[in-house]
Formats: C-alpha cells, sequence, structure tokens
C-alpha cells in the first residue's frame, strides 16, 4: 500500500479515527525506530505500543508468529468478538471497535464464578465459558498469566477451538515469563512480549492497531 502525500509512515490516517496529538506522536516514533524490518501491520502494533508505553525499547521484545497480525485483521473484518483479561483493557479497545466493525468487546469477569477456585483465578476459571459463548472470539490478556495458562491447556485439550489470535502480554513476575514461554511455544497466532512488561493499555493497544490498520485499508480500497 504507498503512502499517502504527507504521511511518512506509509500508513493511512483518518480524522475520525486519529487525534492530531496521536498522528504527530506515530510520526515522530517511526522515525525513532528506523528500519524494523515489520510487516505494515506488525509496524502499526508496534508504533502504538510505543505510544501507549512511552518506551521505545519495546521493540526488542516483542513477537509476532508468521501471519498472526494478518489472521487478526481479517477475524476483526468478519466481526470476531474480543474478550479481554481486565475490564480495564475492554474499556481501552470498546471505542475503537465501535468506530470501526462494532465488534463485541467483553471482559473475562462477566463468567467469572464469585469465589475464586481453589488453584488459579476467577479470570481463568472463566475462560471455557466465554469462549464456548464466543467462538471465534480474540483473546487478550494483559494481566493474568493463570488465564493465558488455562488458555493454552483448553486448546491442548481440544476443550475449545485455537483463536485466531492470541494477545499475549501479562504483566509481573509470578508465572509471567513461564506462561509467556509456553504460549511461544504453543503453535498458536499470537503477538506477545517477552519479560515482565504487558498490561492492559499495552494489550488494548496491539488489537487497536489492528482495528484501525484493517478499517484504513478498507477505507483505501473502496
Amino acid at each position: 500500500m504507498s503512502a499517502p502525500a504527507g504521511n511518512p509512515t506509509g500508513d493511512s490516517s483518518d480524522s475520525a479515527l486519529d487525534h492530531p496529538i496521536f498522528t504527530e506522536s506515530i510520526r515522530l516514533i517511526h522515525g525513532w525506530l528506523g528500519d524494523t524490518g515489520l510487516e505494515a501491520n506488525e509496524q502499526d502494533v508496534l508504533e502504538r505500543l510505543v505510544h501507549s508505553g512511552g518506551d521505545l525499547s519495546l521493540a526488542t521484545d516483542l513477537r509476532f508468529t508468521p501471519g498472526a497480525s494478518a489472521a487478526g485483521i481479517t477475524a476483526l473484518r468478519a466481526g470476531a468478538s474480543i474478550l479481554t483479561d481486565t475490564a480495564m483493557a475492554a474499556a481501552a479497545v470498546a471505542p475503537m471497535a465501535r468506530r470501526t466493525y462494532a465488534n463485541p468487546v467483553h471482559t473475562l469477569l462477566e463468567w467469572a464464578p464469585a469465589v475464586a477456585p481453589p488453584t488459579g483465578t476467577r479470570t481463568a476459571a472463566a475462560l471455557a465459558h466465554a469462549l464456548h459463548a464466543h467462538p471465534g472470539a480474540l483473546v487478550l490478556i494483559g494481566s493474568a498469566p493463570t488465564a493465558l495458562e488455562r488458555l493454552l491447556e483448553l486448546v491442548a485439550a481440544g476443550q475449545v477451538a485455537p483463536p485466531p489470535l492470541v494477545i499475549g502480554m501479562p504483566v509481573g513476575f509470578v508465572g509471567v515469563a513461564a506462561s509467556k514461554r509456553r504460549l511461544a511455544a504453543s503453535g498458536l497466532p499470537q503477538i506477545r512480549l517477552e519479560g515482565s512488561r504487558g498490561g492492559a493499555g499495552l494489550v488494548a493497544a496491539a488489537v487497536n492497531a489492528l482495528l484501525r490498520r484493517g478499517w484504513l485499508e478498507d477505507i483505501e480500497s473502496g
């Protein structure tokens, strides 16, 4: 896709989606990052993560499986639901979803038991119910490594269908690195952050970048 006039990032923009401060921030981030070798939709994810986190070094920890971001955009275009592990992430995704493909956005806690099970967390316990209610949903994990582990267990056991995309960015130090290593080895289409960094804002930024990219490509293609 050729760059519109005056847009040095090679990406398109739309006033309904982009605040001028965001546009200028992305222009600066693009220049600072230089040639990353990423595909255009992957570059969008990286730049939006850097914008949201205020941290250029996120580029060193960001990982994509081949075709994962494109698969995520295809699913979003088809109206796939978006499941998040926190209300904060859901709140950050919902406005972009409304302005683009009107994808349903839900937090796993909508299916959580009132009391946490003896092992795991309420979020992890909710996963199977949420995925059965919304087959084909994208899954965003920014806070709960237990939920990411549970997702991988359910998929490996054939109890739920593999999601079209997992954005795995749980934040913290207990169980986080292990859950990300297991995600990396799972073969699932994924976008993940290595190490201890992550959080609701970053998983929301990643899927918002995909929503924006797909929507603007559709506008350009007519």
